[in-house]
């Protein structure tokens, strides 16, 4: 399996670490004679949606996959290392493939359970997700 690359672009260290409220987009752009177009709320992406949590509040499962990820694996399921679709929208909009999530093992789980880790392509750009996609922190690798 390859490991995609990760490296740090100031863009994407900002688009990461940027905090903010609810995007909205408008449901269609209105020409100039037409009253404008209502705003739609996207709750499914919202820079609100994305925490932080401390490297060292992460369950040690997480330490281990991400010492994994690290190492290249090998990693306990198939899945793991696939492309982050990102269908949910919660994460920072990025082209196909930036994203790849890996499973957290929930102890006394019959299967891969809901914890993961997704990364992006910059460096220390690790998600922890405790509930399936649900919602994301950001893993800040300095506390």
């Amino acid at each position: 399996m390859k490991i995609p690359p990760r490296f740090i672009s100031v863009a994407a260290l900002a688009a990461a670490l940027f905090v903010g409220g609810p995007a909205t987009l408008t449901a269609q752009a209105a020409p100039a004679a037409q009253a404008p177009a209502p705003a739609v709320s996207v709750s499914a992406f919202s820079a609100a949606a994305v925490g932080d949590i401390c490297y060292s509040d992460l369950p040690s499962q997480a330490h281990d996959t991400l010492d994994l990820i690290a190492r290249g694996g090998p990693f306990p399921y198939d899945q793991d290392g696939v492309v982050f679709q990102n269908r949910e929208g919660i994460l920072p909009s990025r082209s196909t493939g930036y994203y790849h999530e890996y499973t957290v093992i929930t102890p006394g789980s019959s299967d891969r359970g809901a914890r993961r880790i997704v990364t992006g392509e910059a460096s220390e750009e690790d998600y922890y997700t405790s509930d399936h996609y649900a919602s994301f922190d950001l893993v800040d690798h300095d506390c």
